[in-house]
């Protein structure tokens, strides 16, 4: 059996836990090699550890998206260990831990830290990796967003959902500005998903069974329903795609 990554260098952001680490683990199987940037070493030493013991490359290092600084010195990385970069999966995010709240009771601090990792820790690690792509005129960046810019219920989430929306802005305009560099741009959008994050939740209960009672698949979303659509995204076959929201939430939203 083809790997589908086969000699492909990736680049996973936030791999240390849930769906970053999902991705990671994935990714290896397909024959990826691997730079695993997280906001905390530990963890994503971790993910890397489990990648090796299975014969594939990884390589952890402690990186905060928001700061610039930080996002060049992961170009610098990617370069030193393996010469190139293939993919970008920017799955680094605040999420977890957040419960729903009415959408004028949220704090100005809170509201600029969802920006500052969500949307511009994302842009910056774009602006870091994509003239590295640019230069081998080749490559493809998955950004991680999200459903809930597709609910109702985003009003009650309004910094993430917003944040989340930046994203998928970013995602249209540098699948615009990075095309003709044969570079591929798109938003893998998952729904409520079972991980780590999501287990500090204090509503945890009621939001799955919201979440359940809209979805076509009545079952929970595992960090493994989304790895298929991750690898398909950052191979070959994904070649004349770009600029899309891939939805993979079970049908509790349709792409319009």
């Amino acid at each position: 059996m083809s790997l589908m990554l086969q000699d492909k260098v990736a680049i996973v952001t936030g791999a240390g836990r849930g769906l970053g680490k999902a991705f990671a683990l994935r990714y290896a199987a397909e024959g990826a090699k691997l730079l695993l940037p997280d906001i905390s070493l530990e963890r994503a030493e971790k993910t890397a550890a489990l990648i090796r013991e299975k014969g594939g490359q990884a390589v952890a290092m402690e990186t905060d998206i928001s700061q610039e600084k930080s996002t060049q010195l992961v170009a610098e990385k990617v370069m030193q260990l393996y010469g190139k970069v293939d993919i970008l999966l920017n799955n680094a995010a605040l999420s977890g831990g957040v419960d729903p709240a009415a959408w004028d009771t949220w704090t100005v601090e809170l509201w600029d830290k969802f920006f500052a990792i969500n949307a511009r820790g994302t842009w910056l690690c774009c602006k870091a990796i994509a003239p590295l792509m640019v230069k081998q005129k080749s490559g493809k960046i998955i950004n991680i967003g999200s459903d809930s810019v597709k609910l109702d219920a985003s009003q009650t989430l309004l910094p993430y959902a917003c944040s989340k929306a930046a994203i998928h802005q970013l995602t249209q305009s540098l699948a615009r500005a990075l095309g003709p560099s044969g570079i591929n741009v798109n938003t893998l959008a998952p729904g409520l998903t079972d991980t780590e994050a999501t287990k500090l939740l204090s509503q945890r209960e009621a939001m799955f069974a919201g979440t359940l009672a809209i979805q076509c698949i009545k079952k929970m979303e595992e960090p493994e329903n989304l790895t298929g659509t991750a690898v398909f995204l950052a191979s070959n076959e994904a070649d004349f795609i770009t600029g899309q929201l891939i939805l993979v939430d079970g049908g509790a939203t349709f792409a319009e």
